[in-house]
C-alpha cells in the first residue's frame, strides 16, 4: 500500500496557492499559461483507513481546486469533449461557469442534458469518453492530464445537493397519456424524467424492493453513496412519477398486458444485464463460490456488511480470489477487503494494459493492498471433503494475436498449473442480459446474445415498445445507458404527441 498518501489538507494548500496565483487574471490567461497549470488530483481517504470502512473513497474537490482545474480548459471552438459525451453536455460551458464561480449556472447547463450528474461524475469512465479527446491532454501528450471533466461535474452536483438547491424539473400540463418504464437503472431513470417532463403519466416498475437498478445493487457505497441515488429517486417522485417495487414484468404482468389490458400508451424496457456469467469449470458449485453479481447485491442492496443489523448474511472470508479485470472485479475485490479478508487476489488472464477497469479503480485497489496476478486464469476450483472451497488451480498465459475486441488474445502455457490457497472465489467475468422479457415475449426480436434489437430511436419490433441500456447494449456504462434513454424518451414523446 502507498506510504506517501497526500491528505485533503495537502491538496487544499497547493490549490489555494495556485488559486491565488491564477484567479486574479483568469480572463487574460494565454493557452500556454493554462497548459502550465498542474492537474488537480482528487483528494481521497487514506488507503489504510479506508480498508476498514465503506465511506466514499474520493472526497471531492474543494472550491479552489475546482476553479483551478476549470482554468485549465482552453475553451476550444471545435469542442472535442462534447463529441465524446454520449449525452452531449455543453462541457466547455459548464466548466467556464465554474471558473467564474457561478456554480448554479454550471449545474443548470449540465442538467439540460443529464439528470444524474452526481452519479456520472463518480462512476462514468470519462478517461475513455469526454476526457480522451481533450485538447489539453493531447497538447501535453498524456490523455490522463486532460481537464478532469468528471471531477468538475461531481463538484457542482455535490454543491447543488449540499446547498439544498435541487429542484424538480418543470412538468408540462397533463396529456392523459400513460407510459410504463420497466427497470430503474440509469436508462430507465432518464426515460422516466424526460417523458414525465412532457406531461405524460409515468409508472416506474422495479423488480427489487428498492429502485435504482445497478446503481444500488452493483456499485459499492465507497464508490457511489446510496444517499446520492436516493436524491435522484426522490426528484422523480416530486415530479409525479409513480414507483412500483417488487413488480416483475414477465411475472407480475407480461409486457403485452401493460399495453392491451392496463392502458399504457408506450412502454420502455430497461431491465439491464443481471444474469451473471460463469466460467463452466469444475468446482463452481462449491460453497464459497459466488458470482460478483450476488456478492455485491448482498452487500450493496441488502447491507450485509452491517452484520449486526442486516438480515442478509455474507460469508466471512479469509483468502479471496476474484476472477476478472473489469470494474465489477475491482468492486468485488475492494468489498472483500472491507469485509475483513486478510488476502484478496485478482486473477486476470491478460496484462494490466488490457484490463477494462478504470485506471483509477485499479490504482485504488493496489493502494488497498489487493494483489494482482496477471497472465493467469482459473482452470478449476478444488474443494474439501465437506464441499467448501480449498484452493484455486490456475494456469499461466501469454498474449497472442489480437481478437475481436482488439486486445491480444490470451493463450495458455501448457503444463503451467499451480494452486492458490483460497476459501472464496468470486467470478466477475461479466453479465448477460436479463432473460425474463425474452422468455415471456415471443413477439419481440432479440439478437443471439439475448439483447433486444432496436432501431436508432430505441424502438423495438413491438409497436409502442422501446428499450435501452444494458438490455440492448450488453453490460455497458451508466452514461451510455443514459444516452440511449434520452433517445428513446425523445422518440416516445414524438410518438405520443402525434397519437
Amino acid at each position: 500500500m502507498s506510504m506517501d498518501h497526500k491528505t485533503p489538507e495537502d491538496f487544499q494548500k497547493e490549490a489555494v496557492e495556485l488559486h491565488t496565483e491564477y484567479m486574479p487574471r483568469k480572463d487574460a490567461l494565454s493557452p500556454r499559461e493554462r497548459l502550465g497549470i498542474p492537474p488537480q488530483e482528487m483528494p481521497a481517504q487514506d488507503p489504510v483507513a479506508r480498508r476498514a470502512n465503506f465511506n466514499e473513497v474520493a472526497t471531492g474537490y474543494s472550491a479552489e481546486q475546482a476553479q483551478v482545474e476549470a482554468l485549465r480548459c482552453l475553451q476550444c471552438k471545435n469542442r472535442p469533449c462534447v463529441e465524446g459525451c454520449p449525452v452531449r453536455i455543453d462541457i466547455p460551458g459548464f466548466i467556464q461557469a465554474i471558473a467564474d464561480g457561478d456554480y448554479a449556472q454550471a449545474i443548470a447547463i449540465i442538467k439540460r442534458n443529464s439528470m444524474l450528474p452526481a452519479i456520472c461524475g463518480r462512476v462514468c469512465p470519462q478517461e475513455t469518453q469526454c476526457q480522451e479527446p481533450c485538447t489539453v491532454g493531447k497538447a501535453l501528450k498524456d490523455s490522463s492530464k486532460g481537464v478532469a471533466i468528471g471531477r468538475l461535474e461531481r463538484f457542482v452536483a455535490d454543491w447543488e445537493r449540499e446547498q439544498n438547491r435541487i429542484k424538480p424539473p418543470e412538468v408540462a400540463p397533463e396529456t392523459g397519456k400513460k407510459v410504463a418504464v420497466i427497470g430503474s437503472g440509469p436508462a430507465s431513470l432518464t426515460v422516466a424524467a424526460d417523458v414525465r417532463r412532457a406531461g405524460h403519466t409515468v409508472t416506474l416498475m422495479e423488480a427489487f424492493h428498492k429502485p435504482g437498478g445497478v446503481l444500488v445493487y452493483g456499485i459499492p457505497e465507497f464508490r457511489l453513496p446510496k444517499s446520492i441515488v436516493q436524491v435522484e429517486i426522490d426528484t422523480l417522485k416530486a415530479m409525479g412519477v409513480e414507483i412500483r417495487t417488487n413488480f416483475v414484468v414477465g411475472r407480475s404482468r407480461q409486457l403485452k398486458d401493460l399495453l392491451e389490458q392496463d392502458g399504457y400508451d408506450a412502454v420502455f424496457v430497461g431491465t439491464g444485464a443481471g444474469l451473471p456469467k460463469f466460467m463452466n469449470i469444475d468446482g463452481e458449485n462449491l460453497i464459497g463460490v459466488f458470482s460478483a453479481n450476488e456478492y455485491l447485491t448482498r452487500v450493496n442492496l441488502m447491507k450485509a456488511y452491517d452484520r449486526d443489523n442486516a438480515d442478509t448474511p455474507v460469508m466471512r472470508s479469509h483468502k479471496v480470489a476474484v476472477l476478472g479485470g473489469g470494474n465489477v472485479a475491482m468492486d468485488a475485490a475492494r468489498t472483500a477487503v472491507r469485509l475483513g479478508a486478510e488476502k484478496v487476489t485478482i486473477v486476470y488472464r491478460r496484462t494490466e494494459k488490457e484490463m477494462p477497469a478504470r485506471v483509477e479503480e485499479v490504482e485504488h485497489a493496489k493502494e488497498e493492498g489487493i494483489e494482482f496476478r496477471l497472465l493467469q486464469n482459473a482452470k478449476r476450483i478444488l474443494g474439501t471433503d465437506d464441499g467448501r472451497v480449498r484452493s484455486l488451480e490456475c494456469l499461466l498465459y501469454e498474449l497472442g494475436e489480437p481478437d475481436s475486441s482488439g486486445r491480444r488474445r490470451p493463450v495458455e502455457i501448457p503444463d503451467s498449473e499451480f494452486e492458490l490457497d483460497v476459501d472464496t472465489v468470486i467470478v466477475a467475468i461479466g453479465n448477460d442480459s436479463n432473460p425474463l422479457i425474452q422468455q415471456t415475449t415471443p413477439e419481440m426480436e432479440f439478437n443471439r446474445w439475448g439483447n433486444i434489437v432496436v432501431n436508432e430511436d430505441g424502438a423495438t419490433s413491438m409497436q409502442r415498445v422501446f428499450a435501452g441500456g444494458d438490455i440492448v447494449l450488453g453490460a455497458a456504462t451508466v452514461i451510455l445507458a443514459m444516452g440511449q434513454g434520452r433517445q428513446a424518451a425523445a422518440a416516445i414523446n414524438r410518438m405520443l404527441a402525434t397519437a
